[in-house]
This record gives structure tokens, C-alpha cells and sequence, in this order.
């Protein structure tokens, strides 16, 4: 829809995520080996996360405060040469057994020492407890080594796809067809191939194997929780069908929460370069306040959306912790319980904590990669829609090479940039190797669209152009274009230096002595000798800081250095003052020396000294022949003429 002329960003429907993510996976295979590598990493800290509270437990129940049963029947060994020990052996001379050359008690007997002589007795459960310790933190290291593998591994792997997906992406919008360009602004393109693709990187580094781990976590807590103690676990995990309802709810809303906060980004992206682009018209025309409005409306939406997935979040993580408070206290009840009741240990009841601990964590990570991934699929939808958009066909490599131009042929050719809105009717005319064509007509004739059909910027409904014969859709469009130099109205240059701009291959440059001579037929000496750097002058966006008529002597340059077949105009002279003119007009005299040229005259001045000349009207080719015979005719030409003389 429309909304002031601006084109606002198109809503989508509902993809499956599966079909997104298969449709990613083309992108990973190549990738495929770190994945595996990363999903390796994953499985050895899931193992290293849940051994932690396992070891706490273990030196709980064996070594802190071993279980009541095993009390009763276990006997400890104990250093008999310690002198604190043998004074309460010789006080007790009952309790000593000797076995296998040790000298154990009985563990229950340790109770009737007092606090310090029970260390000395207790000397191998510090011992037992001391190796946990050191068990503990060497899986802490482990965890942190191994993790720091995983995340440079992701990190390279998500990279890799990335620059993958972002060259895909850049080649088949390079592909499309000039319509499409049309359709689309600017700021929203640039937002598909920066903002859209990073969603994805943050995707494939913090979701893919991280919702793995959180998975594997999950499967391995809940059997550790079984293994543990399984009555307990029953109890306990009453709640989690409870969060997986959540979950899945939170799920659903989120995505569409994400999808329209991505388009309205676009949304805002696009409006703020359409904006910046036009500055000096909305100062020109005081335009501000309707700007400022425009503006604000897109940030509201923005806004809206922003706060619809906010609400979103801020329920579901108090919904996760109320449940994971709620299973706590069923913890401390039904597991004091029994441990009260000597079913189970005061290390199984901590281990249990720790583990549910553990258990709601992954759940709540989830939820949050849950966003990322939402995110990066509503960017990813985006994308795709740009990746199903057909290329150009005369984008697509393949074809006839050609031989060297000796006569382009338009053939009963018909044009419209849309079916219901012809353009062009029945363009029939020849122009022969060295001849110049002007193409003349008032505004909306289709004199530009006549030369961007011959380049294949777009391509005819009907009829067909011929190169020696062979139609113009049989030849490789790059090779074509190859033979092809434009210079326009208001001509293009890119942020770099001078010498990047003109040269085909500046880091192969020609000779000094031809390079020279180059940039005199295209008059560029005046240019470059009021530039310190010269042809290393470093331009800016829009060839910034050069005047129109420096531009364009630049582009004639660039025309010079390609040394084309074809040579098309488009009124090079429209916008310079008259002494860049005469300059102008000399460098493109030299420029169509010799070359097939059809030059778009909108001053009929330029068209005068063209062999042929084509006055469009309404899509038709009106009136052809040269400036003394159409004068001769006293037709629409000399009318035209008359009107520009004030006649």
C-alpha cells in the first residue's frame, strides 16, 4: 500500500519455521564439519554441567554427611601413628579392626569424639573431600577451555555462513531486473543485506548449538532427577507440562511480535534515506513539519511493535520463575520429607536443588533464543522473498559472444512497463556501424526507453533488436554490455579516488603516455590540474567534490578508457553551465569519432549534425531523416525547432 508515495514494506504470511530452516541449510552443509565439531563441543559441556552438582552430591553423601545407613554398617580408616588418634584407640580398644593392613572403626563411632579429635579421625573423608574440590574445579576449567572452543568454533562457522549468504544475496539483487529496483527503496535493500543478514548470524553463533546443549541439558537432568531419586521427580515435575504450555503460547505470539517489528524497521530505514537523499528539496519547499509527521507515524508503529513484543517477554519470565519457585518449595517439602524420613540424603536433596536450578535455566535460555530465532526467521523470510524474486533475463550469463557491431536492427518492437501501458508501438529503424542517431520527442516519448531496451535494462513484449542480424536476447548480456559506454544526464561516480572511477582496472593502469593522452581527447587536464592528488583525488558519495560539469568530463573519461563499439548519450550537456559546455561538447565530438552512437537530444541543438534523426511522439517513431530534410518537411521537427528558437 501507499501512504503519502511512500511504498510501504509488503506483509507476509506465515512460514513454516521448518521450511525456513531447511531452505538455510544449503548455507550450512558446505560449513557442515564445524557444526559437528561444535555439536561435539556441546555434548562434553553438557556432560561437564551436570557432573558439578552429581560431585557436590557425592562429597555430601560420602565424605560431609554420609547416609544414615551407610553410617551403621561402614567403617573408616584412620591413621593409627597419629597420637590423637591412638589415644582415643587406647580409650576405646574395642572399636579398632584391623583388615588387609589398615585399621578401620566403625563411622559411627566417630560421634563420641570430641571436635578436633574427629578431624584426625575423619582424615580420609578430607582426603575424599579434598579430591571433590579439586574434581570440581578441574571440570570447571574443563568447562571453560571446552566453551572457549565452542564459541571461536561458532563464531568461524557463523562467519563463514554469513559472508556466504551475504554474497548470494548481494549477486541476485546485482541479478534483478530494473523493476524491481523501482518497487523497492533503497533503504530497505540496505537493510535486508546488513541488518537483516546480521539476525542471521546471531542465529546460526548463539541458537543452533546452544538450543542443542539446552536440549541435551534437559534430557540429562531429567535422568540424573529419575536416577536420583524417582518419586521425588514425579512430584517435582509435575510443573513442566505447565511451562511447556507457556512456552509454546509465548512461541506463537513472539513470532509475530518479530515479523512486525522487522518491517517496520525497513520501514523507518527506507523513509530516513529517502529523506536524507532529499534534503535540500524539503528545506527548498519547507517541508519539515510534513517530514517530521511522516516520520514520527513510521516510529510509533516501530514503537507498537516494540512494546507488543516486550509485553510478550515481560509475561513469559515471571510465568518461568513462579514456576520454578513453585517447584523449589515442592523440593524442600516432599524432599525434606524424605530425607527426615532416611528415604533419601542430604546430598541427593542438594543435588536435587542444584539440578532443578539447572533445569528451569535452559528452559528460560530457550525462551531467549527463542527471540533470536524468531527474529533471525522474519529476517530470513525477508530474504528469501528477495531470493525467490527471478533474475533479470538479461542478467543471466550465457549466450552468443557476437562479432564486432556492424548494424543494430530494431525490429517492429513494442514496449511497456506494465502490460496495460504501452510505451513504445512498432520501433522499426537500423543504425549502421559509425553512424550517430539522435532520438528527439517531448517528455514521455520513450526516447530513454528506446536505449534502455538496447542495453537490456529491460526487455521488449514483443518485436525484437538485432546485432548483425542476431537477436539481441542470444547474446551474453555481459559480454554485450562490454562493447557498450554510456554517459548520462547527471552521471554516477563512486566513493574512491579518481583513478578508481575512470580506469577499467586501475591496479593495471596504461601507459603514462596514453593515459595522458586519453585524459586530454577527454578534456579532464583542467580538471586534474586544479587537484593536488590528481587522478588519486579521493571522491565522495556522489562524486563530491566536483562541480556537474567535472563529473561529466570524468564520465566522458571513463567512456574514453573503455574505448566502446557502441556509444550512447543521454543529453551529456543538461546540466553544466555553457563554458563547461563547449568543453563538454569537444570531448564528445572526439568520444563518437568513428563509433556507432545514438544520442538522446533534449536541446535539438545537439541532435543537429547526427546523420539520422528519429523524432519519437506517443510511443512512434513520428518522422526519421537528417536535420535539412526534416526541416524541409515542415513537420513536427520544424515545429519543434521553432518552439525552441521562440519562433
Amino acid at each position: 500500500m501507499r501512504n503519502g508515495g511512500y511504498i510501504e514494506e509488503t506483509d507476509l504470511n506465515q512460514s513454516k519455521d521448518y521450511r525456513l530452516a531447511g531452505r538455510l541449510l544449503p548455507f550450512i552443509a558446505p560449513h557442515r564439519k564445524l557444526l559437528v565439531a561444535a555439536l561435539m563441543l556441546v555434548a562434553v559441556l553438557t556432560a561437564l554441567d551436570l557432573s558439578i552438582p552429581w560431585i557436590t552430591k557425592e562429597a555430601l553423601d560420602r565424605y560431609i554427611v554420609p547416609n544414615a545407613r551407610r553410617v551403621e554398617t561402614q567403617r573408616v580408616t584412620v591413621d593409627e601413628t597419629d597420637p590423637v588418634v591412638r589415644r582415643f584407640l587406647d580409650a576405646h580398644p574395642t572399636l579398632a579392626q584391623h583388615a588387609m593392613g589398615t585399621l578401620r572403626i566403625p563411622r559411627e563411632a566417630i560421634a563420641q569424639a570430641d571436635p578436633e579429635t574427629r578431624l584426625r579421625l575423619r582424615a580420609s573423608d578430607i582426603k575424599g573431600v579434598t579430591n571433590a574440590a579439586f574434581l570440581l574445579m578441574g571440570a570447571l576449567f574443563l568447562n571453560f577451555v571446552f566453551g572457549f572452543c565452542q564459541t571461536f568454533v561458532l563464531e568461524i562457522m557463523g562467519q563463514r555462513i554469513i559472508h556466504d549468504l551475504r554474497m548470494t544475496l548481494f549477486t541476485h539483487i546485482r541479478k534483478l531486473p530494473v523493476s524491481w529496483f523501482h518497487k523497492n527503496p533503497s533503504g530497505r535493500v540496505v537493510t535486508r543485506v546488513t541488518g537483516d543478514v546480521e539476525n542471521l548470524r546471531e542465529m546460526f553463533t548463539s541458537v543452533i548449538t546452544f538450543v542443542f546443549k539446552d536440549l541435551f541439558l534437559l534430557v540429562g537432568i531429567l535422568t540424573v532427577l529419575i536416577i536420583l531419586d524417582a518419586r521425588l521427580a514425579a512430584v517435582t515435575l509435575i510443573v513442566v507440562p505447565v511451562a511447556v504450555f507457556a512456552a509454546i503460547g509465548f512461541a506463537r505470539q513472539s513470532r509475530t511480535a518479530f515479523r512486525d517489528l522487522r518491517v517496520r524497521i525497513a520501514e523507518i530505514n527506507a523513509r530516513l534515506a529517502e529523506t536524507i537523499g532529499g534534503m535540500s528539496v524539503i528545506r527548498l519547499f519547507a517541508r519539515e513539519p510534513e517530514t517530521d509527521a511522516a516520520f514520527k507515524r513510521l516510529s510509533d508503529r516501530h514503537f507498537d511493535a516494540g512494546m507488543a513484543q516486550v509485553r510478550i517477554f515481560a509475561l513469559f519470565m515471571p510465568v518461568i520463575e513462579v514456576l520454578n519457585a513453585t517447584a523449589l518449595g515442592l523440593i524442600i517439602f516432599y524432599g525434606g520429607y524424605r530425607v527426615l524420613g532416611g528415604f533419601a540424603s542430604i546430598g541427593v536433596l542438594v543435588a536435587y536443588i542444584s539440578y532443578l536450578r539447572m533445569f528451569f535455566r535452559p528452559i528460560r535460555d530457550i525462551a531467549e533464543k527463542y527471540n533470536i530465532l524468531q527474529n533471525a526467521f522474519s529476517s530470513a523470510e525477508r530474504l528469501f522473498l528477495i531470493l525467490d524474486t527471478p533474475v533479470a533475463e538479461a542478467e543471466q550469463s550465457g549466450g552468443k559472444e557476437g562479432t564486432a557491431i556492424d548494424e543494430i536492427t530494431f525490429d517492429n518492437l513494442s514496449f511497456g512497463y506494465s502490460s496495460n501501458e504501452p510505451v513504445l508501438s512498432g520501433i522499426n529503424f537500423s543504425a549502421r556501424k559509425g553512424e550517430t542517431v539522435a532520438i528527439v520527442g517531448p517528455t514521455g516519448a520513450g526516447k530513454t526507453s528506446i536505449v534502455s531496451l538496447l542495453v537490456r535494462f529491460w526487455e521488449p513484449q514483443s518485436g525484437a533488436i538485432r546485432v548483425n542480424d542476431i537477436p539481441l536476447s542470444e547474446l551474453d548480456p555481459l559480454h554485450w554490455r562490454s562493447r557498450i559506454a554510456m554517459v548520462m544526464q547527471d552521471p554516477f561516480l563512486f566513493a574512491g579516488t579518481i583513478r578508481e572511477n575512470i580506469l577499467p582496472d586501475p591496479t593495471n593502469p596504461p601507459e603514462p603516455e596514453a593515459l595522458a593522452a586519453t585524459l586530454r581527447n577527454a578534456g579532464c587536464g583542467f580538471v586534474l590540474d586544479r587537484l593536488d592528488q590528481g587522478l588519486d583525488t579521493l571522491l565522495t558519495e556522489g562524486g563530491r567534490p566536483l562541480s556537474s560539469g567535472e563529473r561529466q568530463l570524468l564520465s566522458i573519461a571513463r567512456a574514453f578508457f573503455k574505448n566502446p563499439e557502441l556509444l550512447i548519450l543521454d543529453e551529456a550537456t543538461s546540466y553544466v553551465d555553457s563554458v563547461s559546455e563547449s568543453e563538454i561538447q569537444a570531448a564528445l565530438s572526439r568520444l563518437m569519432e568513428e563509433r556507432t552512437t545514438f544520442l538522446i537530444a533534449h536541446r535539438l541543438s545537439t541532435a543537429r549534425s547526427a546523420d539520422r534523426i528519429l523524432v519519437i511522439r506517443d510511443g512512434r517513431i513520428a518522422e526519421s531523416g537528417s536535420h535539412e530534410a526534416l526541416m524541409g518537411q515542415m513537420g513536427i521537427y520544424f515545429r519543434m525547432q521553432q518552439m525552441e528558437n521562440g519562433k
